[in-house]
């Protein structure tokens, strides 16, 4: 697999750095290059494959609802849904799949409608398990100031308090696999969730997968994009078709 500067037009910015003053044709044309640069158009080779996170969930209560049903998309989530569909319109998509959550469902809903194909869902995109699930997290007055709940936390470089890193990002390859297959010469979106997302760039990138949650570069309804030559992954591209948001905001 050829790592070599995966990332370095997009995604070597700080999150202080990218997202919300990025105008969306500018957006469009960097992905359009990434996507490009390392093999031709119309090359019968060339697969990408779009991980999308899911859109603003509403979440009033501000917890981690992790694997928790019935947190569907605000107004705001579907809107930026409806962003990316647009912002994907005349790319070659051929394959639209989502994780089971209803979040990633709703997200993936639209660019299935513009590109005329329907949702397939697979397993292994789910949102990642989290002992916390359910409860509030926030810094101060959440469930980590907690003396209960600290042994959750002993060892962060598995994690123990949830799935394991290195399980999250085989499963994230899999589904990656099999939608480079289903898409072959053309492009496939993927619909998941924040930190399987920035698990499997990590491990690609042949990154440490423990990491400060503060520093994930993955925005809500934001694209991380994998180009493939064949089998070989060929580069990375990340951009944020609706905008940056704040990895910090519990439940997201």
């Amino acid at each position: 697999m050829s790592n070599s500067e995966p990332t370095r037009a997009l995604s070597d910015r700080s999150p202080g750095e990218r997202g919300a003053n990025q105008p969306r044709e500018t957006a469009k044309r960097e992905i359009e290059r990434e996507a490009t640069t390392t093999v031709n158009r119309g090359d019968a080779e060339r697969t990408v494959v779009h991980f999308m996170r899911h859109g603003e969930v509403h979440n009033p209560e501000g917890i981690l609802y992790g694997r928790l049903p019935g947190y569907r998309l605000s107004d705001r989530g579907e809107q930026q849904a409806k962003l990316v569909a647009e912002f994907l319109a005349g790319r070659d998509v051929v394959h639209v799949v989502a994780s089971p959550l209803q979040r990633a469902q709703q997200t993936a809903e639209p660019i299935g409608a513009t590109f005329q194909v329907d949702v397939a869902t697979d397993e292994r995109l789910i949102e990642s398990e989290n002992r916390f699930e359910g409860l509030k997290v926030s810094v101060g007055d959440g469930a980590l100031s907690s003396p209960k709940h600290w042994p959750k936390l002993w060892n962060p470089l598995r994690p123990s308090w949830g799935e394991p890193y290195l399980q999250i990002a085989h499963r994230m390859l899999g589904a990656a696999q099999r939608a480079r297959a289903a898409a072959a010469g053309h492009e496939a979106v993927c619909v998941s969730h924040q930190l399987p997302i920035w698990t499997l760039r990590r491990f690609l990138e042949g990154k440490p997968m423990w990491h400060d949650p503060r520093r994930r570069q993955c925005s809500l309804a934001s694209l991380t994009s994998l180009v493939f030559r064949g089998e070989e992954l060929v580069r990375i591209a990340y951009v944020e078709p609706a905008g940056a948001t704040d990895p910090k905001v519990t439940g997201a």
